[in-house]
């Protein structure tokens, strides 16, 4: 019979720090240094440690497993990065965001958001039209003008990511924590896009692939496109 502690581990995803890499186009350094921490010398020859950017949902494990709220997490982080927002700023916003949300992965929650500059929370005014944003270091108000990029196929529970549709939610590809450990498959059958990919590589044949694993041919189709995109 398996262990409650099984049981949990089924439901919340696991990915390697390489398949990680994979999915989110973010060098396994780069992932290992966020999830870990790191020690570096300073100019002046002074050792120092910086601490993990959040912390992971498996910290206890002595190997590095990835869950499916660190994916996306990484995902956010990367995308902030890209923007321009420095490390300092990230940092600092991290354990603030972290205090205010009560979340242990505040930037993957849908409360957190962007314009490119500056890290804002959510504070949802009731009744009003346009949302007002508090930045998170400057405790500032500003009305949000732009649309958040980084929730394109995110399926949230409350705040929490729940499933992952990366070519949106009206193709077959999701990354659901809850089946085949949150990697990815077609929705309907629930196959692996790496095996459908393989398979339509082979014989170039969407409609063979199709009937082998039993899977619509759009989903044959959405998880070449998916692997493609992966490997481009």
């Amino acid at each position: 019979m398996e262990s409650a502690a099984a049981r949990e581990l089924l439901d919340i995803g696991l990915y390697s720090v390489p398949e990680a890499a994979r999915l989110t186009d973010v060098s396994p350094g780069r992932i290992r240094r966020w999830l870990r921490g790191y020690r570096y010398r300073t100019s002046s020859g002074e050792v120092r440690n910086s601490p993990p950017v959040w912390e992971r949902d498996l910290a206890d494990f002595d190997a590095l497993v990835v869950t499916f709220r660190d994916l996306i997490e990484i995902r956010y982080v990367d995308a902030f990065i890209d923007q321009g927002i420095s490390w300092a700023t990230l940092r600092h916003s991290t354990a603030q965001a972290t205090e205010l949300t009560g979340n242990t992965h505040p930037f993957s929650s849908r409360r957190f958001k962007s314009d490119g500059r500056r890290l804002f929370m959510d504070i949802a005014k009731a009744g009003k039209r346009d949302k007002a944003l508090l930045e998170v270091l400057k405790n500032q108000y500003t009305l949000r003008k732009i649309v958040d990029p980084f929730l394109f196929g995110m399926e949230f529970l409350k705040d929490d990511p729940y499933r992952w549709w990366p070519l949106g939610r009206k193709r077959e590809i999701v990354l659901d924590p809850r089946r085949s450990f949150g990697h990815p498959i077609t929705n309907r059958g629930g196959v692996s896009t790496r095996v459908l990919a393989a398979g339509f590589l082979a014989e170039k044949s969407y409609e063979k692939v199709a009937s082998w694993y039993e899977v619509p041919i759009v989903g044959v189709r959405d998880a070449v496109r998916f692997e493609n995109k992966l490997a481009a």
